[in-house]
């Protein structure tokens, strides 16, 4: 329970600076406010990026031991892109539990660590947004056609910027 709670209060009181001090790119807010563990994150696609323009909402869900465990970030806005699973997930190094990596692709420091913000990790999904990493990607027919065939892996994401925009 002593976790919850500290956990609790570290989210009330990023949420607040957030809130007090916005960061450009993003927004973020609580999905209910009873419940300071599920965010809604509205990013904004970065300037001269695919995305530039877009509106991308995701869910951030914190565990009750936050921050000694990553949140799980899912897009609930439809996204194209390699690290980004077919269902929304993001899948970046920072939101990789702590330590070693089984599969061996990652060192232990690109991994989780508690010092990690709200907005240390939504700039980090801003930054996955402007360079995809293909080596190890979360959705496989994105990376292949992020390689092989650019010009319809843009047209896609242009589509999805514009319905993003219209949607607003």
């Amino acid at each position: 329970m002593a976790a919850t709670s500290q956990a609790s209060l570290l989210l009330a009181k990023q949420l607040k600076d957030l809130t007090k001090n916005p960061v450009d790119g993003f927004s973020a807010g609580l999905v209910d406010d009873t419940n300071i563990f599920e965010w809604n994150v509205t990013i904004i696609g970065p300037p001269d990026t695919l995305y530039d323009g877009g509106y991308f909402n995701a869910i951030m869900s914190f565990p009750a031991n936050y921050p000694n465990s990553p949140p799980t970030v899912r897009f609930t806005s439809e996204m194209w892109h390699p690290n980004v699973y077919p269902d929304g997930r993001v899948c970046i190094s920072i939101l990789h539990p702590p330590g070693e990596d089984p599969n061996g692709y990652e060192l232990a420091s690109e991994r989780w660590t508690p010092v990690h913000t709200v907005e240390s990790i939504v700039l980090s999904i801003i930054s996955m947004l402007s360079s995809p990493n293909d080596e190890s990607p979360a959705n496989i027919e994105a990376a292949k056609e992020w390689r092989e065939r650019r010009d319809e892996f843009k047209k896609k994401v242009s589509r999805i910027v514009r319905r993003s925009q219209e949607i607003l």
